[in-house]
């Protein structure tokens, strides 16, 4: 199993770095198939996966090369640590599988407006 959890990691990382998305469009999906958990289990569980060692290495290389506005970036920051506070608290509240329909929605709706965009 560690195997397993190690190379999901290792996949879902160079996936969200080489296309600049949150490892949890991915992360959540593969816990909930591989390892059964509950929508709220693995959106919990790719939050602490994806805390604080894997955003700075990846946002480092990206900074390296001009390519990211750190200003902007800690401002998102900011509105992100108040936002995920709120939506981590919410969450508790909506039941499971409204969770995961919500889920479900946002990302066909990202995938199309991205598809269909010019």
């Amino acid at each position: 199993m560690t195997w397993l959890v190690l190379t999901i990691g290792l996949v879902v990382g160079i996936i969200s770095g080489i296309i600049g998305i949150g490892g949890g469009i991915f992360l959540v999906p593969a816990l909930i198939w591989f390892f059964h958990m509950d929508q709220r289990k693995a959106q919990g569980t790719s939050l602490a996966a994806l805390l604080l060692p894997v955003g700075i290495l990846a946002f480092w290389a990206y900074y390296r090369e001009g390519n990211a506005d750190l200003r902007i970036g800690l401002l998102l920051a900011a509105g992100f640590t108040v936002g995920g506070l709120a939506g981590g608290w919410g969450a508790q509240y909506v039941p499971e599988v409204m969770l995961r329909r919500i889920f479900a929605v946002v990302l066909i709706g990202i995938g199309a407006k991205m598809l269909l965009q010019r």
